[in-house]
């Protein structure tokens, strides 16, 4: 695609998008940033939902995993429908009782402000990097596509893609990413749909042998029950699969704004259960996709050095029609900048809420607050995307993915501890335990080769990471005088 048509797709993309924001969130106040006011329709939420789980490193890895992963991807998507049953049924309803508008509310509630810091400021870190990274890795792909052709600088890049995630989000909040989030899920479907029959079209199949070719496929094995130290290993794939999905969407902040602007706590479970069902299917028609883009480049002797570049390569190259390319530039432009946009929401909310403090603030002082921190945001999401783009090494994304996976563990075992236990614990001491928690899995995954017989931590390490935790505040309860 040449850099003129990537330009016209994306601005017709943010001309609908800037429609419904607006729309949305023309008469948003503060409970319709943070909570959507509570008037969400289940239906609509579940929808949104199903986009929202999908980032732009998702869209354009997934299809290229299959290489090496097979379908094994969808032993862990299994582990997320179980682990969003336990949200559902377990944590929604106790977040919808305490009318919390951060979800890190409960620790202060139940352990006290140490805790309730703690569990804020590892979600800050962790988002903040997380989000970052996904909004880094497509002002890449601009600059590739776009921007260099032109000549103009990387710092340019990133300015304009950061300010126009904040111009999206700043009025409406939550209340206008329930509808962004739904168009994103619009163009994500539509767009691997269409891709799959175009390349099902040009290697002449029909939708039978289509199907009957991806289950023929040796990509296409699903389970993995023969090696235990191996990662793609069923149970080690699908219990992290749960765990993940607790703490990276139960626990999250971005996630559970939108779960919780519902009317009301069954309306919630609706949705959830809804939205992981359709998201299973979604990420089937991911992976059906990269069994079909891998065959078609062996017919076409295409190779590839990264797996993550054969979607890109053969949607924007000259293989098909000219719809397939913009399908292509819609499905990765929605979902990383919605990913950003309600990474930015969260970040606003849990910042001003949770660690700026709004109790005792008129609602006026609260909406300047916001306001500020908003935009705040959004400057240290560029500084970071721009300090990326000069370490100019792709290991640090790898380090930054696996620190975002660890700062969950420690959420994951305040939360578990708090449900699950009786004890008052000594609250001063938890932002060590939280700290050293981490480290104690970074030593036992850095070493479980040699000390498990060749053992291999994958993502099951969150829940190692929750355990540590949890018996560290075990050690912290506070003795009966």
């Amino acid at each position: 695609m040449s850099p003129i048509s990537v330009i016209i797709t994306i601005a017709a993309y943010f001309v609908i998008l800037f429609t419904i924001s607006y729309i949305a969130g023309r008469k948003a106040d503060n409970a319709g940033f943070f909570v959507g006011n509570r008037k969400s329709a289940w239906y609509v939420v579940a929808f949104a939902m199903i986009g929202s789980s999908i980032s732009g490193v998702t869209y354009v890895s997934v299809p290229g995993m299959v290489a090496a992963s097979n379908f094994g991807y969808l032993q862990m998507v299994l582990g997320f429908v179980a682990g969003q049953l336990i949200i559902a049924f377990v944590l929604t309803p106790l977040f919808y009782r305490m009318n919390l508008v951060s979800i890190y509310e409960y620790l202060e509630d139940r352990f006290g402000i140490s805790s309730y810091r703690t569990g804020a400021w590892f979600f800050f870190i962790s988002k903040m990097l997380g989000a970052a990274v996904r909004l880094f890795l497509v002002c890449l792909t601009l600059q590739l596509l776009v921007f260099e052709p032109f000549g103009l600088p990387f710092i340019l890049n990133v300015a304009i893609t950061v300010a126009l995630v904040w111009l999206y989000t700043f009025r409406g909040g939550v209340k206008s990413l329930i509808w962004t989030d739904s168009l994103k899920t619009f163009c994500l479907v539509v767009s691997v749909v269409l891709c799959i029959c175009y390349i099902a079209s040009d290697l002449n199949l029909s939708f039978s042998n289509m199907i009957s070719t991806i289950a023929d496929s040796d990509m296409s094995r699903i389970f993995f029950f023969d090696d235990v130290n191996s990662k793609q290993y069923f149970f080690k794939q699908f219990f992290a699969g749960a765990f993940t999905m607790i703490a990276m969407t139960g626990l999250d902040q971005d996630m559970m704004q939108r779960n919780l602007s519902c009317k009301n706590f069954k309306d919630s479970q609706k949705n959830m259960i809804t939205s992981v069902i359709s998201q299973f299917f979604v990420i089937l028609l991911f992976l059906m996709l990269g069994v079909l883009l891998y065959i078609f480049a062996s017919n076409q002797g295409i190779q590839v050095e990264k797996s993550d570049e054969l979607f890109p390569l053969i949607a924007t190259g000259d293989y098909f029609p000219a719809i397939v390319g913009i399908l292509f530039i819609v499905g990765l432009i929605s979902s990383a900048y919605s990913a950003a946009g309600s990474a930015l929401t969260a970040l606003t909310t849990s910042f001003t809420v949770d660690i700026l403090g709004t109790k005792g603030k008129t609602e006026e002082e609260i909406v300047k607050v916001r306001k500020r921190v908003h935009v705040g945001m959004a400057v240290i999401m560029g500084i970071t995307i721009f300090v990326f783009n000069l370490l100019n090494n792709t290991s640090v994304i790898d380090a930054v993915y696996i620190l975002a996976s660890y700062t969950y563990g420690p959420i994951l075992g305040l939360f578990a501890f708090g449900i699950f236990m009786k004890q008052q614990v000594r609250d001063k001491y938890i932002p060590l335990v939280a700290i050293l928690s981490p480290v104690f899995c970074f030593i036992l995954q850095k070493n479980s080769e040699t000390w498990f017989n060749g053992y291999q931590f994958s993502y099951e390490l969150l829940i190692f990471n929750a355990l540590f935790t949890f018996i560290g505040l075990c050690l912290l309860i506070k003795k009966d005088k």
